[in-house]
């Protein structure tokens, strides 16, 4: 046996593939999405390594063109969600005792796989499943996933080389235990890599995990399971059970060997998950570990100063791309106004060149919301603006369903700070706009602080060091991660651990050691060398 002492050195980022006209990735590209498009495939459940089909069955469909059906699915039941249970306490055992740098060398691997072999197929997935464009699925479905494995395999190195000090009386350790149960993983449509991170980080730390995937992204999900299954994960150690979150959750919430639930999604089922878990605690062997990545209201503060052109250009990527369907999307702005006319101008100019339609052409930066009640609930929204007295829309605020769930990117301005579309969540391309008076500025940051139950991503925007030092001490617990100068999205693993607080979750930092951590239930270990012989303290004798 190597009785080496092994470290990881911390990895580069995954370089991000441009795909230029004519370039051989561009070609391989257009070619994955051409195959994948024209076949359609079984998805089972995958429990204890082996496919199960329930024959109780759905369909994958692409968001661009809702009759497109990509696969057909298996959904799940309480038998298979409590089989799902029983494969992941059986693998435990030999999971959980397995040397860590056996766990990281799967899921290197892994990361290899998805850089190499499968790149195109796992982008063409999440470009046809979840209607993202190339570059979106690039940096989240290929990028962004192999730094996760990465990064995470590099931080487990150095957690545990995180030991105590001893001295010449006593060794101390620390074992870094997997939880005493298995982990409950849901995941999200919007990204393939936070399906990913939700399910393998808790398993790189010993851990087994029932992981129930979003239907709406069950296609690149199951191409994760495949890319498990090559790069040698033991069956058991995760198990993919598709089905609806009222089955799969009720009975993994109803076993007494549940240890974590890792989840990503909307804040009233995270509440749901934690009131039933807190209701059940008498029935759990240990108090699980609950970590949760929710919602967001994220805005944008554009100071006097600032320049037009990075706040315009931040304002339409930051609220636009992917449709604005990430947790991060910028969905608030409160600009001066001094500045807000040429900002207006060059947000309109813009977005006169945005282009909204199929993922396959390269020349849209936008594609269509996910499925059709996304698409009503963004509708809903965009109409009431409409029809408010005290809102404008100055672009967008069209869309269209007939083939696939286009909503034009929308800019809606509004008098009041407190209108609807500026304190609620839409999770989709519409952006609200609040024109302070320079004067304001201090009561406006008051503003944004109280505004929202969410505390998720926000930026500022000013060339004054001072001025940003101000809002950043202002805005302290508006965000979890803050941006100068830039778009609130974009974070990266192992650069930008990710996460915030209030009603976005419990800010655990996907993307960094903290995350890790909590997949863990530490154990000290002391060994005195000479046992005391004697109960008598030395003043005593």
């Amino acid at each position: 046996m190597n009785n080496a002492i092994f470290q990881l050195r911390e990895p580069q980022s995954e370089p991000v593939n441009e795909y230029l006209p004519g370039s051989p990735e561009n070609r391989a590209m257009m070619a994955e999405l051409s195959r994948m498009e024209n076949e359609q495939i079984d998805i089972p459940l995958i429990i204890g390594g082996k496919e199960i089909r329930t024959g109780k069955t759905g369909k994958v469909v692409s968001p661009h063109n809702h009759q497109k059906v990509l696969a057909t699915y298996h959904i799940a039941g309480e038998t298979e969600v409590k089989l799902a249970i029983e494969a992941a306490m059986k693998a435990k055992e030999i999971w959980g005792n397995m040397s860590w740098v056996e766990r990281i060398s799967i899921f290197m691997k892994a990361a290899e796989l998805m850089s190499k072999k499968y790149r195109y197929i796992i982008n063409a997935a999440t470009m046809l499943g979840q209607g993202k464009n190339l570059y979106q699925a690039e940096i989240d479905a290929a990028c962004e996933s192999i730094d996760y494995l990465r990064f995470n395999c590099h931080f487990v190195s150095k957690l545990y080389d995180d030991q105590p000090k001893s001295d010449t009386s006593a060794l101390n350790r620390i074992e870094f235990r997997p939880l005493e149960g298995f982990v409950f993983a849901i995941s999200p449509f919007n990204f393939t890599a936070i399906a990913l991170n939700l399910s393998v980080s808790p398993a790189l730390m010993g851990n087994t995990i029932v992981w129930k995937p979003a239907t709406t992204a069950l296609l690149s999900n199951y191409y994760l399971m495949q890319i498990y299954k090559e790069a040698g994960l033991p069956d058991g150690v995760i198990n993919f059970v598709p089905g609806p979150g009222s089955v799969v959750g009720n009975t993994v919430l109803a076993s007494k060997d549940l240890g974590g639930i890792h989840f990503t999604g909307g804040t009233d089922t995270f509440n749901h998950l934690w009131q039933e878990t807190a209701r059940r605690l008498n029935d759990y062997i240990s108090y699980p570990k609950l970590v949760g990545e929710t919602g967001g209201k994220d805005f944008i503060v554009v100071h006097r100063s600032a320049d037009p052109q990075e706040v315009a250009v931040a304002i339409v990527r930051g609220a636009f791309e992917y449709q604005g369907q990430k947790c991060s999307a910028a969905s608030r702005s409160y600009i001066s106004e001094s500045l807000w006319p040429e900002v207006k101008s060059r947000i309109q100019s813009i977005l006169s060149e945005v282009k909204v339609g199929d993922v396959k052409d390269l020349d849209n930066f936008m594609n269509a919301v996910i499925d059709k009640p996304s698409f009503d609930n963004i509708v809903k929204y965009i109409e009431y603006a409409k029809n408010a007295p005290d809102a404008e829309i100055i672009a967008g605020g069209t869309a269209d369903d007939s083939v696939g769930y286009f909503v034009q990117p929308t800019v809606i301005v509004t008098t009041d700070p407190h209108f609807k579309t500026i304190e609620e969540e839409i999770f989709g391309p519409v952006m609200t706009i609040y024109v302070y008076k320079d004067s304001e500025w201090e009561s406006m940051l008051k503003t944004v602080n109280e505004t929202s139950p969410y505390a998720l991503t926000g930026s500022v925007f000013a060339r004054d060091r001072q001025t940003i030092v101000d809002v950043c001490r202002t805005l302290r617990y508006a965000a979890g991660n803050f941006y100068y100068n830039d778009k609130p999205s974009g974070a990266m693993v192992g650069l930008q651990p990710f996460g915030g607080a209030r009603k976005s979750g419990t800010n655990d930092k996907a993307g960094g050691e903290l995350n890790l951590i909590r997949w863990t239930s530490p154990r000290t270990i002391k060994e005195t060398f000479i046992p005391a012989t004697d109960f008598k303290y030395p003043y005593m004798k």
